[in-house]
């Protein structure tokens, strides 16, 4: 990839990216710095990455980066910080809200497949290719998750 097609790639994904690294960790400093460290590791690597594949290297270096800064986060014992846990109250239910809360009840694999899918709109291959899972493990993951959050907004209805 050349100087010119990094600085492109970087045009084109950095926003998908941060999206990315938010619906994960709910932090807008954390997600800005899974961003920069992304985009770190591939300028480092940036003459072995073919452009034609950077999206997928890109998401794949994001997702392993927001895994590594949650297993950081959990060994400092400062677990709060690494998931941030969004709340609704009374009766003012808002539906992103509902939904943030939902995905982050789900477990990290089963979020990250569901963010790939639902959200960045990656085909069951590239989020595959991504988080290093076979196709099926993919659409399995995808399956169960879909199902929970189902079944956590039905039973959210039922108490509101």
């Amino acid at each position: 990839m050349t100087v010119k097609e990094y600085n492109k790639s970087v045009d084109e994904f950095a926003d998908n990216i941060f999206r990315f690294a938010m619906k994960h960790l709910g932090n807008e400093m954390a997600a800005n710095d899974i961003v920069q460290e992304t985009f770190t590791k591939v300028w480092v690597k940036h003459e072995e990455v073919d452009y034609a594949k950077v999206k997928s290297y890109l998401f794949t270096t994001a997702y392993h980066t927001i895994i590594d800064w949650i297993k950081k986060e959990q060994r400092s014992g400062d677990i709060e910080t690494a998931i941030e846990q969004g709340s609704s109250s009374g009766m003012d239910v808002d539906l992103k809200e509902v939904l943030e809360d939902a995905l982050s009840r789900l477990p990290e694999i089963q979020r990250t497949v569901v963010l790939l899918r639902d959200y960045e709109g990656y085909n069951y291959a590239e989020i595959a290719e991504i988080t290093e899972l076979s196709e099926s493990q993919v659409k399995v993951y995808i399956f169960r998750a879909r199902k929970a959050l189902k079944t956590y907004i039905k039973r959210l209805d039922l108490v509101i």
